[in-house]
Protein backbone atom coordinates (compact mmCIF):
# COMPACT_ATOMS: atom_id res chain seq x y z
CA UNK A 1 0.00 0.00 0.00
CA UNK A 2 1.32 3.46 -0.93
CA UNK A 3 2.24 5.90 1.84
CA UNK A 4 -0.36 8.41 0.61
CA UNK A 5 -3.08 5.77 0.71
CA UNK A 6 -2.12 4.73 4.24
CA UNK A 7 -2.18 8.35 5.38
CA UNK A 8 -5.57 8.94 3.73
CA UNK A 9 -7.04 5.96 5.60
CA UNK A 10 -5.54 7.12 8.89
CA UNK A 11 -6.77 10.67 8.40
CA UNK A 12 -10.23 9.52 7.34
CA UNK A 13 -10.63 7.36 10.45
CA UNK A 14 -9.66 10.29 12.69
CA UNK A 15 -11.92 12.75 10.88
CA UNK A 16 -14.91 10.39 10.93
CA UNK A 17 -14.63 10.22 14.72
CA UNK A 18 -14.16 13.99 14.96
CA UNK A 19 -17.31 14.59 12.91
CA UNK A 20 -19.33 12.24 15.09
CA UNK A 21 -17.98 14.00 18.18
CA UNK A 22 -18.89 17.38 16.70
CA UNK A 23 -22.55 16.40 16.37
CA UNK A 24 -22.57 15.76 20.13
CA UNK A 25 -20.11 18.28 21.57
CA UNK A 26 -21.48 21.27 19.65
CA UNK A 27 -24.70 20.89 21.64
CA UNK A 28 -22.93 20.90 25.02
CA UNK A 29 -23.62 23.92 27.20
CA UNK A 30 -21.08 26.71 27.59
CA UNK A 31 -20.68 25.70 31.22
CA UNK A 32 -19.82 22.11 30.28
CA UNK A 33 -17.24 23.24 27.73
CA UNK A 34 -15.72 25.47 30.38
CA UNK A 35 -15.45 22.55 32.80
CA UNK A 36 -13.69 20.47 30.15
CA UNK A 37 -11.09 23.17 29.45
CA UNK A 38 -10.52 23.59 33.18
CA UNK A 39 -9.97 19.83 33.44
CA UNK A 40 -7.28 20.00 30.74
CA UNK A 41 -5.66 22.92 32.55
CA UNK A 42 -5.68 20.95 35.80
CA UNK A 43 -3.96 17.95 34.19
CA UNK A 44 -1.31 20.15 32.60
CA UNK A 45 -0.76 22.10 35.80
CA UNK A 46 -0.03 18.98 37.86
CA UNK A 47 2.13 17.32 35.18
CA UNK A 48 5.47 16.29 36.67
CA UNK A 49 9.04 17.31 35.93
CA UNK A 50 9.32 14.63 33.24
CA UNK A 51 7.31 16.84 30.89
CA UNK A 52 9.66 19.80 31.35
CA UNK A 53 12.79 17.63 31.11
CA UNK A 54 11.58 15.97 27.92
CA UNK A 55 10.82 19.34 26.38
CA UNK A 56 14.23 20.72 27.37
CA UNK A 57 15.92 17.79 25.64
CA UNK A 58 13.89 18.24 22.47
CA UNK A 59 14.01 22.03 22.12
CA UNK A 60 17.12 23.39 23.94
CA UNK A 61 14.78 25.77 25.77
CA UNK A 62 15.63 26.48 29.40
CA UNK A 63 13.78 25.06 32.38
CA UNK A 64 12.72 28.55 33.52
CA UNK A 65 11.38 29.46 30.07
CA UNK A 66 9.40 26.21 29.77
CA UNK A 67 7.94 26.44 33.26
CA UNK A 68 6.77 29.97 32.52
CA UNK A 69 5.32 28.88 29.19
CA UNK A 70 3.48 26.01 30.85
CA UNK A 71 1.96 28.44 33.37
CA UNK A 72 0.89 30.65 30.47
CA UNK A 73 -0.73 27.68 28.72
CA UNK A 74 -2.70 26.75 31.82
CA UNK A 75 -3.83 30.38 32.11
CA UNK A 76 -4.88 30.43 28.44
CA UNK A 77 -7.01 27.32 28.86
CA UNK A 78 -8.83 28.80 31.84
CA UNK A 79 -9.09 32.26 30.29
CA UNK A 80 -10.67 30.92 27.10
CA UNK A 81 -12.94 28.69 29.18
CA UNK A 82 -14.17 31.71 31.14
CA UNK A 83 -14.72 33.67 27.94
CA UNK A 84 -16.62 30.73 26.48
CA UNK A 85 -19.02 30.71 29.42
CA UNK A 86 -19.47 34.51 29.28
CA UNK A 87 -21.17 34.13 25.90
CA UNK A 88 -19.87 37.50 24.69
CA UNK A 89 -18.22 35.89 21.65
CA UNK A 90 -21.59 34.52 20.52
CA UNK A 91 -22.74 38.02 19.47
CA UNK A 92 -26.31 37.07 20.39
CA UNK A 93 -28.77 39.41 18.64
CA UNK A 94 -32.55 39.49 19.01
CA UNK A 95 -34.96 41.56 16.94
CA UNK A 96 -38.48 40.74 18.09
CA UNK A 97 -41.42 40.61 15.70
CA UNK A 98 -43.42 43.73 14.75
CA UNK A 99 -46.58 42.18 13.29
CA UNK A 100 -48.49 45.44 12.79
CA UNK A 101 -45.72 47.05 10.72
CA UNK A 102 -46.10 47.25 6.94
CA UNK A 103 -44.64 44.92 5.87
CA UNK A 104 -44.60 42.98 9.17
CA UNK A 105 -41.19 42.30 10.70
CA UNK A 106 -40.59 38.65 11.61
CA UNK A 107 -38.88 37.55 14.83
CA UNK A 108 -35.16 37.15 13.99
CA UNK A 109 -32.45 35.97 16.36
CA UNK A 110 -28.79 35.40 15.56
CA UNK A 111 -25.75 33.89 17.26
CA UNK A 112 -22.41 32.31 16.41
CA UNK A 113 -22.32 28.52 16.19
CA UNK A 114 -19.32 26.15 15.96
CA UNK A 115 -17.80 25.50 12.54
CA UNK A 116 -16.84 21.85 13.00
CA UNK A 117 -13.58 19.89 13.32
CA UNK A 118 -10.47 22.09 13.43
CA UNK A 119 -6.98 20.92 12.43
CA UNK A 120 -4.17 22.57 14.42
CA UNK A 121 -0.57 22.73 13.17
CA UNK A 122 1.69 23.81 16.02
CA UNK A 123 5.01 25.71 15.80
CA UNK A 124 8.49 24.65 16.86
CA UNK A 125 9.20 27.64 19.10
CA UNK A 126 6.29 27.33 21.57
CA UNK A 127 5.94 23.65 22.55
CA UNK A 128 3.22 24.43 25.10
CA UNK A 129 1.51 27.80 24.52
CA UNK A 130 0.91 27.44 20.76
CA UNK A 131 1.15 23.72 20.33
CA UNK A 132 -0.85 20.65 21.41
CA UNK A 133 -2.80 22.28 24.25
CA UNK A 134 -2.10 25.82 23.09
CA UNK A 135 -4.23 28.74 22.05
CA UNK A 136 -5.63 27.28 18.83
CA UNK A 137 -6.67 24.05 20.56
CA UNK A 138 -8.14 25.88 23.55
CA UNK A 139 -10.10 28.41 21.48
CA UNK A 140 -11.45 25.76 19.09
CA UNK A 141 -12.63 23.54 21.95
CA UNK A 142 -14.15 26.57 23.69
CA UNK A 143 -16.02 27.43 20.49
CA UNK A 144 -17.54 23.93 20.40
CA UNK A 145 -15.24 22.33 17.81
CA UNK A 146 -13.34 19.03 17.94
CA UNK A 147 -9.57 19.38 17.46
CA UNK A 148 -7.08 17.30 15.51
CA UNK A 149 -3.48 18.24 16.33
CA UNK A 150 -0.82 17.47 13.76
CA UNK A 151 2.24 17.09 16.01
CA UNK A 152 5.41 19.06 15.29
CA UNK A 153 8.50 16.95 14.71
CA UNK A 154 10.63 19.40 16.72
CA UNK A 155 9.05 18.31 20.02
CA UNK A 156 7.20 15.11 19.20
CA UNK A 157 7.64 13.41 22.59
CA UNK A 158 6.47 16.52 24.40
CA UNK A 159 3.45 16.75 22.12
CA UNK A 160 2.57 13.12 22.78
CA UNK A 161 2.82 13.64 26.55
CA UNK A 162 0.54 16.71 26.43
CA UNK A 163 -1.90 14.85 24.17
CA UNK A 164 -2.10 12.09 26.75
CA UNK A 165 -2.99 14.67 29.43
CA UNK A 166 -5.79 16.00 27.23
CA UNK A 167 -7.09 12.45 26.70
CA UNK A 168 -7.11 11.87 30.47
CA UNK A 169 -9.23 15.02 30.88
CA UNK A 170 -11.48 13.86 28.05
CA UNK A 171 -12.17 10.57 29.79
CA UNK A 172 -12.67 12.17 33.22
CA UNK A 173 -15.19 14.65 31.82
CA UNK A 174 -16.96 11.96 29.73
CA UNK A 175 -16.39 13.78 26.47
CA UNK A 176 -17.31 12.04 23.18
CA UNK A 177 -14.71 9.85 21.51
CA UNK A 178 -12.87 11.70 18.75
CA UNK A 179 -13.24 15.14 20.34
CA UNK A 180 -9.45 15.40 20.49
CA UNK A 181 -7.00 13.53 18.28
CA UNK A 182 -3.23 13.60 17.98
CA UNK A 183 -1.69 12.55 14.69
CA UNK A 184 1.81 12.48 13.22
CA UNK A 185 3.62 11.30 10.12
CA UNK A 186 7.05 12.27 8.73
CA UNK A 187 5.39 12.51 5.31
CA UNK A 188 4.51 16.04 4.19
CA UNK A 189 1.44 14.58 2.51
CA UNK A 190 -0.36 14.33 5.86
CA UNK A 191 -0.82 18.12 5.99
CA UNK A 192 -2.59 18.19 2.66
CA UNK A 193 -4.72 15.18 3.58
CA UNK A 194 -5.85 16.84 6.82
CA UNK A 195 -6.64 20.22 5.24
CA UNK A 196 -8.50 18.73 2.29
CA UNK A 197 -10.58 16.18 4.18
CA UNK A 198 -14.27 17.08 3.73
CA UNK A 199 -14.94 16.99 7.49
CA UNK A 200 -12.22 19.55 8.23
CA UNK A 201 -13.94 22.92 8.68
CA UNK A 202 -11.03 25.18 9.71
CA UNK A 203 -7.25 25.20 10.22
CA UNK A 204 -5.05 26.93 12.77
CA UNK A 205 -1.32 27.30 12.10
CA UNK A 206 1.72 29.12 13.47
CA UNK A 207 4.96 29.01 11.51
CA UNK A 208 6.67 30.07 8.30
CA UNK A 209 5.21 32.03 5.40
CA UNK A 210 5.93 29.20 2.96
CA UNK A 211 4.05 26.56 4.96
CA UNK A 212 1.26 28.91 6.02
CA UNK A 213 0.52 30.00 2.46
CA UNK A 214 0.60 26.38 1.29
CA UNK A 215 -2.02 25.45 3.89
CA UNK A 216 -4.04 28.48 2.79
CA UNK A 217 -3.87 27.35 -0.85
CA UNK A 218 -4.99 23.84 0.05
CA UNK A 219 -7.88 25.28 2.04
CA UNK A 220 -9.03 27.22 -1.02
CA UNK A 221 -8.46 24.39 -3.51
CA UNK A 222 -11.13 22.26 -1.88
CA UNK A 223 -14.53 21.80 -3.44
CA UNK A 224 -15.83 23.65 -0.37
CA UNK A 225 -13.14 26.15 0.73
CA UNK A 226 -12.48 26.55 4.46
CA UNK A 227 -10.88 29.30 6.56
CA UNK A 228 -7.18 28.78 7.25
CA UNK A 229 -5.88 30.99 10.05
CA UNK A 230 -2.11 31.05 9.51
CA UNK A 231 0.13 33.21 11.67
CA UNK A 232 3.32 33.65 9.66
CA UNK A 233 6.12 36.14 9.08
CA UNK A 234 6.73 39.50 10.71
CA UNK A 235 9.77 41.76 11.17
CA UNK A 236 7.90 44.03 13.61
CA UNK A 237 9.47 47.39 12.65
CA UNK A 238 10.37 49.94 15.30
CA UNK A 239 10.29 53.66 14.44
CA UNK A 240 12.60 55.76 16.62
CA UNK A 241 11.29 59.32 16.71
CA UNK A 242 13.77 62.20 17.14
CA UNK A 243 12.28 63.65 20.33
CA UNK A 244 12.26 60.32 22.13
CA UNK A 245 15.71 59.23 20.99
CA UNK A 246 17.13 62.58 22.16
CA UNK A 247 15.44 62.11 25.51
CA UNK A 248 16.53 58.53 26.26
CA UNK A 249 18.75 56.94 23.59
CA UNK A 250 20.69 54.72 26.00
CA UNK A 251 17.59 53.45 27.80
CA UNK A 252 15.95 52.56 24.48
CA UNK A 253 19.11 50.82 23.25
CA UNK A 254 19.31 48.61 26.35
CA UNK A 255 15.61 47.82 26.07
CA UNK A 256 15.99 46.72 22.48
CA UNK A 257 19.19 44.73 23.00
CA UNK A 258 17.20 42.63 25.46
CA UNK A 259 14.17 42.36 23.16
CA UNK A 260 16.13 41.38 20.03
CA UNK A 261 17.89 38.56 21.89
CA UNK A 262 15.02 37.40 24.11
CA UNK A 263 14.57 33.65 23.70
CA UNK A 264 17.49 33.68 21.21
CA UNK A 265 15.29 35.83 18.98
CA UNK A 266 12.90 32.95 18.37
CA UNK A 267 9.66 34.89 18.68
CA UNK A 268 7.23 35.94 15.97
CA UNK A 269 7.28 39.42 17.57
CA UNK A 270 11.07 39.84 17.50
CA UNK A 271 11.97 43.44 16.47
CA UNK A 272 13.83 42.69 13.22
CA UNK A 273 14.01 46.23 11.80
CA UNK A 274 14.72 49.51 13.63
CA UNK A 275 14.28 52.80 11.75
CA UNK A 276 16.05 55.93 12.99
CA UNK A 277 17.07 59.43 11.90
CA UNK A 278 20.78 60.06 11.37
CA UNK A 279 21.97 62.30 14.22
CA UNK A 280 24.26 62.40 17.23
CA UNK A 281 21.45 60.89 19.31
CA UNK A 282 21.13 58.03 16.81
CA UNK A 283 24.88 57.45 17.01
CA UNK A 284 24.61 57.30 20.81
CA UNK A 285 21.79 54.77 20.46
CA UNK A 286 23.86 52.58 18.13
CA UNK A 287 26.92 52.78 20.39
CA UNK A 288 24.94 51.62 23.43
CA UNK A 289 23.06 48.96 21.45
CA UNK A 290 26.38 47.62 20.13
CA UNK A 291 27.93 47.57 23.58
CA UNK A 292 24.97 45.62 24.98
CA UNK A 293 24.84 43.12 22.09
CA UNK A 294 28.54 42.29 22.47
CA UNK A 295 27.89 41.32 26.10
CA UNK A 296 25.03 38.91 25.33
CA UNK A 297 26.16 35.30 25.00
CA UNK A 298 25.14 33.21 21.99
CA UNK A 299 22.67 30.50 23.01
CA UNK A 300 21.43 27.29 21.49
CA UNK A 301 18.50 27.59 19.13
CA UNK A 302 15.61 25.13 19.03
CA UNK A 303 17.41 22.67 16.79
CA UNK A 304 20.17 22.43 14.18
CA UNK A 305 17.92 23.18 11.20
CA UNK A 306 16.76 26.50 12.70
CA UNK A 307 20.31 27.42 13.74
CA UNK A 308 21.65 26.65 10.26
CA UNK A 309 18.83 28.63 8.65
CA UNK A 310 19.54 31.63 10.91
CA UNK A 311 23.23 31.70 10.06
CA UNK A 312 22.59 31.21 6.33
CA UNK A 313 20.01 34.01 6.15
CA UNK A 314 22.02 36.33 8.39
CA UNK A 315 25.21 35.87 6.37
CA UNK A 316 23.28 36.35 3.14
CA UNK A 317 21.85 39.68 4.30
CA UNK A 318 25.22 40.87 5.59
CA UNK A 319 26.61 40.39 2.07
CA UNK A 320 23.98 42.64 0.51
CA UNK A 321 25.09 45.99 -0.91
CA UNK A 322 25.33 48.74 1.72
CA UNK A 323 24.76 46.46 4.72
CA UNK A 324 27.44 46.57 7.42
CA UNK A 325 27.81 44.87 10.78
CA UNK A 326 27.46 47.12 13.82
CA UNK A 327 27.91 44.52 16.54
CA UNK A 328 28.24 40.78 17.06
CA UNK A 329 28.43 39.00 20.41
CA UNK A 330 32.01 38.78 21.67
CA UNK A 331 31.29 35.77 23.85
CA UNK A 332 32.06 32.14 23.09
CA UNK A 333 29.55 30.14 21.12
CA UNK A 334 28.79 26.43 20.89
CA UNK A 335 26.97 24.24 18.36
CA UNK A 336 23.52 25.29 17.08
CA UNK A 337 23.83 28.79 18.52
CA UNK A 338 22.18 31.99 17.45
CA UNK A 339 24.79 34.75 17.51
CA UNK A 340 23.39 38.16 18.56
CA UNK A 341 23.92 40.48 15.59
CA UNK A 342 23.09 44.08 14.72
CA UNK A 343 23.58 45.40 11.19
CA UNK A 344 22.89 48.76 9.60
CA UNK A 345 21.98 50.12 6.17
CA UNK A 346 20.95 53.44 4.64
CA UNK A 347 17.30 54.12 3.89
CA UNK A 348 18.13 54.38 0.16
CA UNK A 349 19.55 50.84 0.05
CA UNK A 350 16.73 49.53 2.23
CA UNK A 351 14.07 50.92 -0.08
CA UNK A 352 15.95 49.64 -3.12
CA UNK A 353 16.37 46.07 -1.89
CA UNK A 354 13.21 44.13 -0.83
CA UNK A 355 15.39 41.27 0.46
CA UNK A 356 16.36 43.43 3.44
CA UNK A 357 12.75 43.29 4.66
CA UNK A 358 12.72 39.50 4.97
CA UNK A 359 12.38 37.94 8.41
CA UNK A 360 15.50 36.38 9.93
CA UNK A 361 14.31 34.05 12.69
CA UNK A 362 16.84 34.59 15.46
CA UNK A 363 18.73 37.26 17.47
CA UNK A 364 19.23 39.74 14.64
CA UNK A 365 18.04 43.24 13.84
CA UNK A 366 18.75 45.69 11.01
CA UNK A 367 19.01 49.40 11.83
CA UNK A 368 17.88 51.61 8.92
CA UNK A 369 19.40 55.10 8.88
CA UNK A 370 17.16 57.84 7.44
CA UNK A 371 18.00 61.40 6.39
CA UNK A 372 14.50 62.78 7.05
CA UNK A 373 11.21 61.85 8.64
CA UNK A 374 9.66 61.71 5.18
CA UNK A 375 11.70 58.56 4.61
CA UNK A 376 9.97 56.94 7.60
CA UNK A 377 6.69 57.08 5.70
CA UNK A 378 8.32 55.81 2.51
CA UNK A 379 9.60 52.82 4.48
CA UNK A 380 6.26 52.19 6.16
CA UNK A 381 4.45 52.29 2.81
CA UNK A 382 6.98 49.89 1.28
CA UNK A 383 6.55 47.21 3.92
CA UNK A 384 4.27 44.17 4.00
CA UNK A 385 1.76 43.47 6.77
CA UNK A 386 3.12 42.99 10.29
CA UNK A 387 1.97 41.51 13.57
CA UNK A 388 3.29 44.58 15.38
CA UNK A 389 4.73 48.02 14.77
CA UNK A 390 6.33 50.17 17.44
CA UNK A 391 6.91 53.90 17.74
CA UNK A 392 9.31 55.22 20.35
CA UNK A 393 7.96 58.76 20.68
CA UNK A 394 7.25 61.71 22.90
CA UNK A 395 3.79 63.27 22.94
CA UNK A 396 5.07 66.00 20.59
CA UNK A 397 6.55 63.38 18.23
CA UNK A 398 3.11 61.83 17.97
CA UNK A 399 1.19 65.09 17.63
CA UNK A 400 3.43 66.28 14.80
CA UNK A 401 3.37 63.10 12.71
CA UNK A 402 -0.26 62.20 12.01
CA UNK A 403 0.43 60.90 8.49
CA UNK A 404 3.22 58.62 9.66
CA UNK A 405 1.00 57.24 12.41
CA UNK A 406 -1.67 56.48 9.80
CA UNK A 407 0.91 54.77 7.56
CA UNK A 408 2.10 52.60 10.44
CA UNK A 409 -1.42 51.75 11.61
CA UNK A 410 -2.26 50.38 8.16
CA UNK A 411 0.69 48.00 8.48
CA UNK A 412 -0.03 46.13 11.68
CA UNK A 413 -2.36 44.36 14.06
CA UNK A 414 -0.81 45.79 17.25
CA UNK A 415 0.61 49.33 17.42
CA UNK A 416 2.94 49.86 20.41
CA UNK A 417 4.10 53.17 21.84
CA UNK A 418 7.30 53.26 23.93
CA UNK A 419 7.66 49.56 24.54
CA UNK A 420 8.88 46.37 22.91
CA UNK A 421 6.84 43.98 20.75
CA UNK A 422 8.09 40.84 22.50
CA UNK A 423 5.57 39.64 25.07
CA UNK A 424 1.98 38.99 24.01
CA UNK A 425 -0.54 39.51 26.80
CA UNK A 426 -3.42 37.03 26.96
CA UNK A 427 -6.41 39.33 27.32
CA UNK A 428 -9.58 40.26 25.48
CA UNK A 429 -8.14 43.43 23.92
CA UNK A 430 -5.06 41.70 22.46
CA UNK A 431 -4.79 41.59 18.66
CA UNK A 432 -2.27 38.96 17.62
CA UNK A 433 -2.75 39.01 13.90
CA UNK A 434 -2.16 41.47 11.10
CA UNK A 435 -2.36 42.12 7.37
CA UNK A 436 -0.89 39.47 5.07
CA UNK A 437 1.74 37.98 5.29
CA UNK A 438 1.67 38.41 9.07
CA UNK A 439 -1.51 36.31 8.98
CA UNK A 440 -3.85 35.02 6.30
CA UNK A 441 -6.76 36.98 7.78
CA UNK A 442 -5.92 40.14 9.70
CA UNK A 443 -9.49 40.51 10.98
CA UNK A 444 -8.87 37.87 13.64
CA UNK A 445 -6.55 37.29 16.60
CA UNK A 446 -4.94 34.04 17.72
CA UNK A 447 -4.48 35.30 21.30
CA UNK A 448 -7.16 36.41 23.75
CA UNK A 449 -10.83 35.58 24.09
CA UNK A 450 -11.67 36.85 20.62
CA UNK A 451 -9.65 33.92 19.22
CA UNK A 452 -12.83 31.84 19.64
CA UNK A 453 -14.51 33.83 16.85
CA UNK A 454 -12.22 32.21 14.25
CA UNK A 455 -13.97 28.88 14.73
CA UNK A 456 -17.60 30.00 14.69
CA UNK A 457 -20.07 31.39 12.15
CA UNK A 458 -23.34 33.31 12.51
CA UNK A 459 -26.72 31.63 12.04
CA UNK A 460 -30.03 33.50 12.13
CA UNK A 461 -33.17 31.81 13.48
CA UNK A 462 -36.38 33.30 12.06
CA UNK A 463 -39.83 32.79 13.61
CA UNK A 464 -38.71 29.87 15.78
CA UNK A 465 -40.89 28.81 18.72
CA UNK A 466 -39.24 30.00 21.92
CA UNK A 467 -39.03 26.50 23.43
CA UNK A 468 -37.05 25.22 20.41
CA UNK A 469 -34.53 28.04 20.26
CA UNK A 470 -31.00 27.59 21.64
CA UNK A 471 -30.89 28.62 25.31
CA UNK A 472 -28.70 31.57 24.32
CA UNK A 473 -31.56 33.10 22.31
CA UNK A 474 -34.69 32.24 24.32
CA UNK A 475 -36.92 35.02 25.62
CA UNK A 476 -35.81 34.35 29.17
CA UNK A 477 -32.08 34.95 29.37
CA UNK A 478 -31.38 31.56 30.94
CA UNK A 479 -27.58 31.91 30.73
CA UNK A 480 -27.47 35.52 31.93
CA UNK A 481 -25.31 36.59 28.98
CA UNK A 482 -25.17 39.92 27.20
CA UNK A 483 -27.44 40.08 24.15
CA UNK A 484 -28.39 42.90 21.81
CA UNK A 485 -32.18 43.01 22.04
CA UNK A 486 -33.89 45.41 19.65
CA UNK A 487 -30.62 47.34 19.28
CA UNK A 488 -29.90 47.56 23.03
CA UNK A 489 -27.13 45.58 24.75
CA UNK A 490 -28.61 44.03 27.85
CA UNK A 491 -28.73 41.09 30.20
CA UNK A 492 -32.42 41.64 30.85
CA UNK A 493 -34.73 38.68 30.54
Amino acid sequence: MKTSEMINRKVDAVMQKAWSAFRIYSKFSLKRRKSFLYAIADELEKAGDDLIKTCMEETNLTEARLKNEKVRTVFQLRSYADHCESGDWLDARIDTAIPDRTPPRPDIRKMNVPLGPVVVFGPSNFPFAYSTAGGDTASALAAGCPVIVKAHSGHLKTSEMVAELIKIATEKMKMPEGLFSHIYSPSHYIGEALVKHPYTKAVGFTGSVSVGTQLFRWGNERKVPIPVFSEMGSVNPVFLMPGKIKESSQEIARMYAASVTLGVGQFCTNPGIIIGLESKDMNDFLATLSEEIRKIAPAKMLHKKIADSFMTLRDSILMENGVSVVAVSDLEKSDYCGIPTIATVSSEEFLRNPKLQEEIFGPYSLVVRCKSLDEYSLIARSMEGQLTCTMMATADDMKNNDDLIDDIKILCGRFIINGVPTGVEVCLSMQHGGPFPATTDGRFTSVGGDALRRFARPVAFQNWPDELLPDELKNENLLNIYRTVNNRLTKDR
